[in-house]
């Protein structure tokens, strides 16, 4: 009954329009506030503000010129190791001799540079095109290292010449000495098998862990040299490590790719 009489009264009075009409709470008011401007400023950052990203890839450390697997032409067992790691040798020189059914044939160094590894030890019996050294194209101790990155094919169309990178070497500790420094020299136009990037590294077992994701492009890293460190090259700490850095050691890259607005992931 009490529910009929207050029905009754309300068709008796329907508009109410002596009772104040409340359109928002407060509370409300306010966060409808803090949204407009939350989007505004999202909108603002979106078309003026950037977002930097990374890419990172593995590579190696070596020279410009790479390096080669030096051959046996001949099968026979090895009497004589002519050289010792880390020599320089010109083209024509002699590495070590084999014994073959003919006497004794030399195997001599293809172009000139420095033999950073002997695979044919003394006793040792090779075949026919079997690796016995490699060697490194170098002319020099000056000649400067390079960083060496391997990439998808997909991800190295986005890296600019120029692009900063940050090198972590892996026989340097990155908390105490920091990330070696370098720029973006080239970027390579088709993706390279791993007999092609083991022919131009001189390593094959590396060249299988660079080329584990399938066919990689090089991307080629102009180290920043420095007179201040006694590597010769420029870290992100003031001193870098107390030693010098070995072509052949493995590093981690991190190139700098141009900055985004956001905005532009929106836009086809």
């Amino acid at each position: 009954m009490q529910f009929r009489q207050k029905a009754l009264s309300k068709l008796q009075s329907p508009e109410e329009l002596d009772v104040p009409v409340r359109f928002a709470r407060p509370q409300g008011r306010l966060v409808l506030a803090v949204t407009v401007v939350v989007i505004a400023v999202a909108g603002y950052w979106a078309l003026t503000g950037t977002v930097a990203a990374k890419l990172n890839a593995p590579g190696v450390l070596t020279h410009g010129e790479g390096s080669y697997l030096l051959q046996s032409p001949v099968a026979g067992q090895v009497t004589d190791v002519l050289v010792e790691e880390g020599r320089s040798v010109s083209p024509g020189t002699p590495v070590l001799t084999v014994r073959t059914d003919d006497g004794d044939r030399p195997v001599r160094a293809v172009a000139a540079g420095r033999v950073t590894t002997l695979y044919a030890r003394m006793g040792a019996v090779v075949t026919t095109g079997a690796d016995v050294a490699t060697v490194e194209r170098v002319t020099g101790p000056e000649d400067p290292l390079v960083a060496v990155l391997y990439l998808p094919g997909e991800d190295a169309t986005t890296i600019q010449a120029g692009a900063r990178v940050d090198l972590g070497v892996q026989s340097v500790p990155r908390d105490r000495y920091g990330l070696l420094r370098g720029r973006v020299e080239a970027v390579g136009r088709t993706p390279q098998t791993r007999d092609q990037i083991g022919a131009f590294l001189g390593d094959s077992a590396l060249a299988a862990q660079l080329s584990g994701q399938g066919n990689p492009v090089a991307v080629v890293v102009r180290l920043d040299r420095s007179s201040s460190t006694a590597s010769g090259y420029g870290w992100s700490s003031a001193d870098g490590p107390p030693h010098p850095v070995d072509s052949g050691t493995p590093v981690t890259g991190a190139v700098h790719l141009s900055a985004q607005r956001p905005v532009d992931w929106l836009l086809p």
